[in-house]
């Protein structure tokens, strides 16, 4: 099916049950224990060994030698499996470096080894016996050192690395008010419930891998260019994952390890990593450096903005776009927006939940509220005031959907804004410092072809099949809606399976756009069995109604089942998207209201209460998506408050590496969250008219914390995570 014209009205418009609260299908699965994930399949696998990996004891440098003699002298040890055992090895396209090292080692825990035994602890200290000797090398892991030489992105294209609109220097110049100030935020582990973890197994030269994966086809296809094996001989599964933040979008390690242990032992081999080699074996959110200048008239026009980020990774990676909605958000004649990327020997920055915009968010909204203040406004009405309905870069090109002004007038309404007191430090409740902040949120909404099966048993029955995964999100609940709003069938008639690379490709679950993409695919093969339906009845499917469970053509009626009393109907199809992304800007938008108490003595802060408004298309199910909503407002907490990876600049590895001292929102740091949706069907994003919004739920949350701190206490705080150690000093005098 080719999506090039705005959607029309179709059966997803009855919404008797795409758009309703339904809970999730795979639930009674995950809460009973009965839903296997990646180091749990057990069915058809017999004599299963335990794979454990090693990883380099460097940052920077070269194996000089590799002993295994005791490793596999060891009790119950069946195979060691290193870089020159395993022959050669290629690197995945979406892999910034190599999954194995050796003997050049990247960054520090690299896998350089795995070790294979017939139970987990005998695997575990047959690895602590494998020596390795090293040659170190000089590392770069200091982010602010690097910056200091490192180019702009894209400066060896004619634009200089620059996207400008007018001529910016001289519109600040000129500008009557101006804000100028540098933001900080760190590097972030994904730090999701479920490890890395994989099951591989060898039937002859074909390989089968259940695995904790986001992409089933991105990551199948990788491991087949690492192992240098076909793709068509490759088995991807992963039905159920715990939790990927984007950390999961890529093919990684212990898939690699599990595969090259399982052909060495002969025997079915797992591989889970440690909390630890989690942290720096795999891929983390880069921190940045960002610079923010806005010059605006006294009316409190903008009439010029820049944003300029750096970051780093390794020499093949990329930075973190930390300024992209800075190109989108707000109105103003004259901009800059710009990135630096500094080569670092630190382990792999990539994609986490909202990458680019959520550390964006998190200085542009504090930025704003900077400015607001200046100019003696309201940060709502300010923001309102600088709204833009065309792209600021090509006015021709409006947006599909925008209701930003609506998010941020109707949540300050139902977060009782009103109440705010202006004045920094002016409200007390006993000992608690009370202040509210909020900040805009936007998300850019992606199209991504997808595909699905569709099947019509005898017994009535509809199955989809996709490869789409279900990260927590909602997957199978929402696919199961679509085919059942689709087919006219009550939803507990409809069966779907996810995660198999069987199965037609989908668009995965990553960059929010995974669930408006994955359920348009399924629109696109009921549309096609909804047609095999009607031929088999002899109906014009073009009038035919599906309701019911049954299909109706004038006054002709019969059952699915009748419609299947010959044979299974299977349809097969997919979404591919033609260019009306580029006729319109496609994004999601919303607000986030926040209120906090700071203690006057200690400085701690405490969230009160969090509210976010949504604008983000059709939302397929009410439930599913304020649970996502709910998680990302958490996570901006995490990230507003306390998440921080601590960098060991002498050595080069992140010393906080587990759930101890990597620290994350727990129940008692969150308090009553509100969510609101606001009535949206976006014709020009799909045949769905829905969007993504798991994403959005975290962009802007930690400028609202920010913002709502300063509200408080009167302290500017522009450096995250928002710790005592920043601000404690600074607190107004007790009284």
């Amino acid at each position: 099916m080719k999506f090039e014209t705005a959607a029309g009205t179709n059966p997803i418009d009855r919404m008797k049950v795409v758009g309703r609260a339904h809970t999730r299908t795979d639930g009674p699965l995950k809460t009973t224990g009965l839903a296997p994930y990646a180091y749990e399949h057990q069915r058809d696998l017999e004599n299963v060994a335990y794979g454990y990996v090693v990883g380099a004891a460097v940052a920077k440098g070269r194996v000089t030698m590799i002993d295994t003699t005791a490793a596999k002298a060891a009790p119950g040890v069946l195979a060691v499996v290193t870089a020159a055992d395993a022959g050669k090895l290629g690197k995945g396209k979406f892999n910034t470096v190599k999954l194995m090292g050796g003997p050049e080692v990247d960054h520090y825990h690299q896998a350089l080894a795995v070790v294979v035994a017939n139970t987990f602890e005998q695997a575990r200290a047959a690895a602590g016996l494998v020596r390795i000797d090293y040659a170190r090398g000089n590392g770069r892991f200091d982010l602010d050192a690097a910056l200091k030489t490192a180019p702009l992105t894209g400066a060896e294209k004619d634009d200089k690395g620059e996207d400008r609109v007018g001529k910016f220097e001289s519109a600040f110049a000129s500008a009557p008010v101006k804000l100028d100030a540098e933001y900080t935020t760190p590097d972030h582990s994904h730090a999701m419930m479920e490890p890395f973890a994989s099951i591989a197994t060898w039937n002859g030269d074909a390989l089968t891998v259940w695995t904790s994966n986001q992409m089933i086809d991105w990551g199948r296809t990788d491991l087949a260019i690492t192992l240098n094996m076909p793709k068509e001989k490759i088995t991807f599964l992963s039905p159920y994952v715990g939790g990927g933040f984007g950390g999961k979008l890529f093919l990684r390690s212990d898939a690699v390890m599990a595969a090259l242990g399982a052909r060495a032992a002969g025997r079915p081999v797992k591989v889970a990593m440690s909390r630890p080699f989690m942290a720096n074996n795999a891929t983390h959110r880069p921190a940045t450096r960002q610079r923010i200048r806005i010059g605006a008239t006294q009316d409190g026009t903008i009439t010029a903005i820049a944003h300029e980020s750096g970051s780093g990774d390794q020499p093949d990676g990329g930075p973190e776009a930390a300024v992209l909605q800075t190109n989108l958000l707000y109105a103003g004649a004259n901009r800059l927006t710009s990135m630096r990327l500094a080569v670092l020997d630190l382990p792999e920055g990539n994609a986490m939940r909202a990458p680019g915009e959520a550390p964006g968010l998190m200085a542009l909204e504090v930025a704003m509220d900077e400015m607001a203040e200046k100019l003696r406004m309201d940060p709502i009405a300010f923001r309102v005031k600088n709204d833009t309905q065309v792209d600021p870069k090509d006015p021709k090109r409006k947006f599909s959907q925008r209701q930003l002004v609506r998010c941020l007038t109707e949540g300050a309404q139902q977060f009782g804004w009103s109440r705010r007191n202006a004045t920094p430090g002016q409200v007390r409740d006993g000992r608690w410092l009370v202040g509210m902040g909020v900040a805009s949120a936007f998300r850019n909404h992606m199209n991504m072809p997808s595909g699905a099966r569709v099947r019509l048993g005898r017994d009535g029955v509809v199955t989809v099949e996709t490869d789409m995964t279900d990260i927590g999100t909602g997957s199978y609940t929402i696919i199961a809606q679509t085919a059942a709003e689709m087919m006219g069938v009550p939803l507990e008639t409809v069966v779907v399976k996810l995660g198999d690379s069987s199965y037609p490709v989908s668009a995965g679950s990553g960059g929010q756009f995974g669930a408006a993409n994955a359920t348009a695919g399924v629109y696109a093969a009921c549309v096609k069995l909804r047609d095999a339906v009607a031929q088999r009845l002899g109906y014009n499917s073009a009038d035919a109604v599906f309701d019911g469970g049954k299909v109706t053509s004038g006054n002709r009626s019969a059952t699915l089942r009748q419609a299947a009393s010959a044979g299974e109907l299977v349809a097969e199809d997919k979404v591919e998207f033609g260019d009306l992304d580029k006729t319109w800007q496609l994004s999601t938008f919303g607000a986030h209201f926040v209120e906090v108490g700071v203690n006057a003595y200690t400085g701690a802060i405490r969230l009160r209460r969090m509210l976010a408004v949504c604008a983000a298309g059709r939302i397929i199910n009410p439930t599913t998506a304020r649970s996502q909503v709910i998680g990302a407002m958490t996570m901006g907490v995490g990230s507003a408050l306390m998440e921080e990876l601590a960098v060991d600049k002498r050595f080069g590895f992140f010393v906080n590496h587990d759930l101890a001292s990597y620290e994350v929102p727990v129940h008692a740091d969150i308090p009553h969250q509100d969510v609101i949706f606001l009535d949206e069907a976006d014709d020009k994003a799909n045949p769905m008219k829905a969007k993504g919004v798991g994403e959005l739920g975290l962009c802007g949350v930690g400028g609202a914390v920010a913002n709502a701190v300063y509200n408080a206490t009167g302290v500017r705080i522009r450096d995250y995570p928002l710790t005592l150690d920043k601000y404690l000093d600074r607190l107004p005098a007790v009284a």
